[in-house]
């Protein structure tokens, strides 16, 4: 399939005609909504026809699908990615100035999609891009939430959400699909009926679908992203409005409504995790309604289902499509226990993303039964079948819980991990004994990125040095970066690879003048760490280093010192305290330190509000050294460390997660490796006091924390920060305080090899020339090969099944 070829003035036309026909305006009167809208409409017209193209020619060769759930898909903008993938970039940008017509502005009008939190949901929208790119036919499954993650904003520093609202204004690229709908039940009873458990339901909604679809590079193929909406049955109750009761008249949509109204409700009370099941069970019953529908309609066999579905779970959020499937195989098609499980399970893998027990979700079982009494005698025949199978001692059901990532685990053919440390860690701690219980079936996927948005399309410098240096290419076959590598010695090569850099760190810090009215050095080093606010992430750790610079600043003012620029972003969940109180501390801390003159020309920090992939796409390509600090052993694999080293951006990390990887391929001296590895980080948690033993052996530390405590930074409130310090000193299970001397150490070392200009360049350029394997075409490769067994049906894509 090749892209018909659109002149500006073609393309010109195509956006006039949906301004007129499509928004009902002319060009004096038309807002840059309308221009924005136009304009992605005009894009979704011609990703219409590959998309077609690509579902017939799946149905043509009865391919094997992928079904990707996912509670997250943080999609973002979306105009300069299709927009890119389609080759109209160029095209669309040249029709909109000739109508008049600024399009960085009308691409900016349009809202951040939220649908996600993080890594998690941002890898799923990468995957979404590479299964399009390397035409394996796929669905990705989520929830069309109303609301997506909250927007953040700072009051007197400390963090306060308000409600996002991403879908105020029509979202131009989806279809709803009215007709494809499925009825999810809560709660009731089972009861026994001619030997058959029969589910009444207590409460019914219905899931009813958008379709976005998503266009792969030079759009070869398209596949669907389809989010579900809760609605309810009775929409109106007409009774009740007519007898005055207004409220309750609407009470049935407003409350089916509540399922798929806003991204990860705050689950700290009872009727918070209720939602938060019913929200998982809402999608994935969907899903699996859905995808067994379309199997059926291609007349097939359901116990030939493995042959034809791969679903993959997306951590334990959809845990439980294994026993809905289950469930609809025996209640609703007949099948025997133990042929229900096995097929299920033939059709099931589950991707784990984490080693922090309280991230493997647990069910208060007496809630599970209230909402899902059905699933809930389904997972004792699974765990039964799981006993006999194997002599366990391994319960999916235990100490009043419902552990769902032993049901992932079990109702899964393969377990992986995201990156090699993690995979290994995964069968050494979390699910050791299911491994041994199932040896093989826990294997490595390393995580990857798509460059055609973390390259590509958000670093346009940077891309023109690559096109003219190594040709055009690349952006499907990423190892061709390292063809780089040879020119990193050329002093010409490194000039314009820096000036690529200044000219994302002035866009950085133009873009930062106009938004928040903050002033940047574009000279000084921008030190970054961007990602969701967590303990073990230790962005208090960063922080407790910047105050400890800027007390050796303070002394030492004449030393030379390398200047920097401390660049936070991030949200934390509304129920987590210390991640609020970390945020809070931050923004205390940059009050104090940005208004010092004795040290502001050299360290200065900086926290915008509201972090989501638009502010990615600027931050990254500028950042300087990029913060990967989390404690050995706890990030499974990270994304935003590949992003940051594909736009030049060296890394100080520990060895954690695919920072071991990256710095394999980068080079030992093109990383900055510092703190305990995660052998030591175990072995350290078995000395007694080791977090106070740590603090009174580094005079530096103790200094800052005495600082905290004693209220320097929040002179309104002195204790405000006591119980932080504390806890850190009695308990700091993620080890803060024993890796700080060596992050501040490093942090100077850093220093040195950032003030040799040439130097640094030449690691920076490395970086980028090194990690093409990080591709996400490579990582779906992986995936397609060792776990799904999906062939591309792009002729041209397959020996890139072999990528590895």
């Amino acid at each position: 399939m090749s892209i018909p070829y659109v002149s500006p003035q073609e393309f010109s036309a195509e956006i006039l005609r949906h301004l007129k026909h499509s928004l009902g305006k002319d060009e004096s009167h038309a807002s840059v909504y309308d221009w924005r809208m136009s304009l992605s409409l005009a894009l979704r017209d011609h990703v219409v026809d590959p998309w077609f193209a690509s579902t017939r020619r799946t149905y043509e060769a009865r391919g094997k699908r992928v079904y990707y759930l996912s509670m997250e898909f943080l999609i973002g903008r979306l105009i300069e990615d299709v927009a890119v993938n389609l080759g109209l970039d160029a095209v669309a940008e040249e029709a909109l100035s000739a109508l008049g017509q600024d399009y960085a502005a009308v691409v900016a009008n349009e809202p951040d999609a939220a649908l996600g939190n993080g890594g998690l949901g941002r890898l799923a929208a990468c995957f979404m891009d590479s299964l399009s790119t390397l035409g394996i036919p796929a669905y990705g499954y989520g929830i069309r939430y109303e609301h997506g993650l909250f927007e953040q904003h700072f009051e007197d520093g400390a963090q306060m959400e308000t409600a996002e609202t991403w879908l105020a204004q029509r979202h131009a690229w989806e279809f709803e699909r009215p007709e494809v709908s499925y009825p999810i039940n809560f709660g009731g009873h089972v009861e026994e009926h001619e030997g058959k458990a029969v589910w009444r339901a207590g409460e019914t909604v219905v899931a009813s679908a958008y379709d976005t679809p998503v266009v792969g590079w030079q759009a070869q193929w398209a596949n669907t992203l389809r989010l579900w909406a809760a609605k309810s049955t009775t929409a109106f109750d007409l009774d009740s409005f007519n007898r005055g009761d207004y409220m309750a008249a609407s009470a049935p949509e407003a409350l089916a409504r509540t399922i798929s109204r806003v991204l990860y409700p705050d689950d700290t009370t009872d009727t918070g995790k209720e939602l938060r099941l019913k929200q998982e069970y809402f999608f994935t019953s969907a899903s699996i309604q859905d995808l067994l529908r379309r199997f059926l309609s291609e007349g097939g066999d359901l116990r030939a289902l493995p042959d034809f579905v791969a679903i993959q779970l997306n951590d334990t959020h959809p845990a439980i499509a294994g026993p809905e499937l289950v469930r609809l195989l025996i209640d609703e098609h007949g099948f025997e226990v133990s042929q229900a499980i096995t097929t299920a399970r033939s059709c099931l893998a589950y991707t784990n993303h984490t080693l922090l027990p309280e991230a493997l979700e647990r069910w208060p079982e007496d809630l599970f039964i209230r909402v899902l009494p059905r699933h809930h005698r389904i997972i004792q025949l699974i765990e039964a079948a799981h006993i006999a199978a194997t002599g366990s001692d391994i319960r999916i059901l235990e100490h009043g819980e419902v552990k769902m990532g032993e049901l992932a685990f079990i109702m899964a053919h393969h377990v992986n991990g995201v990156s090699a440390l993690h995979s290994e860690l995964v069968k050494e701690t979390v699910f050791a004994d299911l491994h041994s219980d199932y040896p093989g079936r826990i294997i490595n996927q390393t995580n990857g990125i798509t460059p055609r948005r973390w390259l590509y399309s958000c670093n346009p410098p940077l891309r023109e040095l690559i096109n003219e240096t190594i040709g055009t290419t690349w952006p499907d076959d990423l190892q061709q970066l390292d063809g780089l590598s040879v020119h990193a010695k050329d002093p010409a090569f490194l000039d314009k690879f820096q000036a690529a850099k200044d000219a994302n760190k002035t866009r950085l810090s133009n873009w930062l003048q106009a938004r928040d009215g903050v002033s940047l050095n574009p000279d000084a080093m921008f030190d970054v760490q961007i990602k969701r606010i967590h303990e073990y992430k230790r962005q208090l750790m960063n922080l407790l280093e910047t105050v400890a610079l800027w007390n050796e600043i303070r002394e030492n003012p004449n030393a030379g010192w390398t200047p920097r620029v401390k660049i936070f972003g991030g949200k934390a969940a509304p129920g987590y305290v210390v991640a609020k109180q970390i945020i809070h501390l931050i923004n205390d801390a940059a009050k104090v330190i940005n208004a010092d003159p004795a040290t502001r020309e050299y360290l200065q920090i900086v926290y915008p509000e509201n972090y989501n992939v638009s502010m990615a796409e600027i931050l990254i390509p500028a950042t300087d050294l990029s913060e990967q600090i989390s404690t050995a052993g706890k990030e499974a694999s990270g994304t935003g460390n590949m992003k940051f080293a594909l736009n030049g951006a060296p890394t100080i990390g520990t060895l954690d997660g695919a920072n071991v990887e990256i710095r394999d391929c980068v080079g030992a001296e093109n990383f900055f490796l510092f703190g305990l590895t995660a052998a030591e980080v175990t072995a350290r948690r078995a000395v007694p006091e080791y977090a106070r033993r740590a603090v009174e052996a580094s005079p530096r530390l103790a200094r800052v924390l005495q600082q905290i405590e004693g209220g320097v930074f929040s002179s309104d409130d002195k204790t405000r920060y006591s119980g932080l310090v504390q806890g850190l000193i009695n308990h700091d299970y993620f080890l803060v305080t024993c890796d700080f001397d060596s992050y501040f150490g490093t942090q100077r070392d850093v220093d040195k090899a950032f003030a040799d200009k040439q130097a640094w360049t030449r690691m920076a350029a490395l970086n980028t020339a090194r990690v093409g394997w990080f591709s996400s075409d490579r990582t779906i490769s992986g995936y397609a090969r060792d776990i799904w067994k999906t062939p591309s049906l792009i002729s041209a894509r397959g020996s890139r099944q072999d990528v590895a």
